[in-house]
């Protein structure tokens, strides 16, 4: 049948509710708890202690399964995660009852109040006495697969999604736990939750095309934050020691398995410590969460087995070019821009970024490789070799200052920052360092990302003249971090792509 004509009759069900005296969309629900709340309360217990209690219930669910057997039928009831029957009878429920029963359709809501009971499959039941109307569903629910295998489909009717998947729901209810433990790991630290401006007159903090927008009023361009560090810092220089944001950003890039232009970030900022204090808090945060969520060390994601048992491993950057190229490449080949250039040349991963815009973010053709400092193709060829292959969590350490203008550089060593990023399963999944609190420096390096802009690097950071002045009234020594929550959602919920843990992601209109 079509949709169009079950949509009719199911319309023409609706009204014969209503003629029944039923509120087709009623105010509330009368309940005492619900349906998770019943089966975690009486799961566990036998038919004979059911017999002795008969406890008595009032719930309310969708309805996602329909069994009739002449003058008694079974509704499947579901809430969340969790299921149960309601066991219905002619000779029990009122005439209007019935009659409400027998315009019912699966996907509709209703309210249930009876005493529990095991069938003799031994389900888990309640012999219903009142039946009550809350919704119709006048769309038709697909099966679980049937109906909404377009993958794209489950994206763009999220809703949907969640009724007839179960695991879609289990993700975001995880979700909502990891969240939860990272913000009570920072509470319990005396960190202080705070909220930056999400629109910002300059874009800084990371190396990101921002989307641009207008205010009417104020009649002056504004950009989407791509980060909220420089704000952040603001306030460790107001005397804020501990803060923390948990929160969205903008990227005006492309989008792929592990990108979506508007994704959640932890950011915080520690002072009186360097970026060796992040390195035991990093490590100790996400091997408890992991404890917490999986009850074990260690999670399978894509295929892979990832262990999160401390401590992580570390690399500095040139070694592990040199650890994952097999021996090609030595650490003497990393020493001088000419043969850098050639390497990056020929090991480089381009990444160009198709029409579409859903290839990867910011590519790097080869006509650009000429004009990247020394650092830059440092970095370009340690994610062309290395990126991929870390799968267990890996800090990575020893960042050139050139693709780190907001970094502290090493006290034995400038050429190079106290800087790290942790790859877990072959994605960036946080990067920190030791903050730059020297205004002067700052100026000088805000002034090389201009100069490098204007060779055609788009993401190069722009001058901030204001929190150079911020810099100037004076900032404690101070380490700040930023930990990719949706990637790290991603491992933990064996996600294969960051879609799957976004309700609603970016999806290009359908023509």
């Amino acid at each position: 049948m079509p949709e169009s004509e079950l949509i009719r009759v199911r319309r023409e069900k609706l009204a014969r509710i209503a003629e029944l005296g039923f509120d087709p969309y009623p105010t509330r629900a009368e309940t005492d708890r619900s349906i998770p709340d019943v089966v975690a309360a009486y799961g566990g217990k036998s038919a004979q202690e059911l017999e002795a209690e008969k406890p008595r219930v009032k719930i309310a669910g969708r309805i996602v399964a329909i069994r009739e057997f002449g003058k008694t039928a079974f509704l499947v009831l579901s809430e969340k995660t969790a299921r149960i029957q309601a066991y219905c009878r002619k000779d029990t429920l009122s005439e209007r009852e019935w009659s409400l029963y027998q315009n019912l359709d699966a996907g509709d809501w209703v309210s249930v109040e009876g005493t529990l009971f095991r069938t003799k499959t031994n389900e888990l039941s309640v012999k219903v006495q009142h039946l009550g109307f809350l919704a119709k569903a006048l769309r038709p629910l697909p099966s679980k697969w049937h109906g909404l295998t377009d993958v794209e489909q489950r994206y763009r009717q999220r809703y949907v999604d969640l009724i007839v998947n179960d695991d879609v729901k289990s993700t975001f209810e995880t979700r909502a736990k990891i969240i939860q433990y990272i913000r009570n790991y920072f509470d319990l630290h005396d960190f202080i939750e705070v909220e930056t401006p999400m629109m910002q007159p300059i874009a800084g903090g990371a190396a990101a095309r921002p989307f641009k927008t207008h205010h009417n009023a104020l009649d002056i361009d504004l950009f989407l934050r791509v980060a909220p560090e420089l704000y952040l810092k603001r306030l460790i220089v107001g005397g804020m020691s501990r803060v923390y944001e948990i929160n969205r950003n903008f990227r005006n890039e492309g989008i792929g398995y592990r990108w979506n232009p508007e994704f959640t970030m932890l950011e915080f900022y520690w002072a009186y410590v360097d970026y060796r204090a992040l390195i035991d808090l990093t490590e100790e945060l996400l091997s408890g969460l992991v404890r917490e969520v999986k009850g074990t060390d260690a999670v399978t994601w894509r295929g892979a087995e990832i262990s999160f048992r401390r401590p992580f491993a570390r690399f500095t950057m040139k070694e592990a070019i040199v650890h994952f190229s097999k021996g090609e490449i030595k650490l003497g080949d990393l020493e001088n821009r000419e043969q850098l250039t050639k390497l990056v040349t020929k090991y480089g991963e381009h990444r160009p970024v198709k029409a579409d815009g859903t290839e990867a973010p910011t590519g790097t053709p080869v006509q650009q490789i000429a004009k990247m400092n020394e650092g830059k193709l440092l970095a370009e060829l340690f994610e062309s070799i290395a990126e991929e292959q870390l799968v267990n969590p890996t800090f990575i350490t020893d960042f050139p200052v050139e693709v780190s203008p907001l970094s502290k550089q090493r006290r034995d060593d400038p050429r190079y920052v106290e800087r790290f990023e942790l790859y877990i399963g072959g994605m960036e999944i946080a990067n920190a360092f030791s903050e730059l609190n020297d205004p002067e420096e700052q100026a000088r390096r805000f002034a090389q990302q201009l100069a490098e802009r204007e060779r055609g690097d788009e993401e190069a950071h722009q001058m901030d003249e204001d929190y150079v002045h911020a810099l100037e009234y004076g900032m404690p020594p101070t380490a700040g971090e930023g930990i990719g929550i949706d990637r790290l959602i991603m491992i933990l919920t064996d996600s294969p792509t960051i879609r799957d843990v976004i309700l609603f992601p970016l999806m290009r209109p359908r023509v």
